[in-house]
């Protein structure tokens, strides 16, 4: 005797999920502005150690752009002042 398994009970439980879901990706995505590209923004140097504290994790790694929105060219000079600051012993 062939048994026939359910098929759609997987469907239909994911179908009633995804009105209730609240991780689901927002239809209206936008990219934030950076930051340090502003009109009043501090400029990015290695001496400028609260400035590079923001963008520095409580066990002293760099923080990605995709946290904290910062444009790529910028986050590249963030980066090498940071390391810059970290030979120096000012962070």
């Amino acid at each position: 005797m062939i048994k026939k398994f359910k098929r759609n009970v997987k469907k239909n439980y994911q179908r009633n999920l995804t009105k209730l879901n609240l991780f689901q990706v927002s239809k209206f995505q936008f990219k934030k502005k950076c930051p340090l590209s502003e009109k009043n923004a501090p400029e990015i140097d290695y001496k400028n150690v609260k400035l590079l504290k923001k963008y520095i994790s409580e066990n002293g790694k760099i923080l990605p752009s995709r946290i904290t929105s910062v444009s790529q060219n910028k986050q590249r000079k963030l980066s090498l002042s940071i390391k810059r600051a970290r030979i120096l012993a000012l962070v």
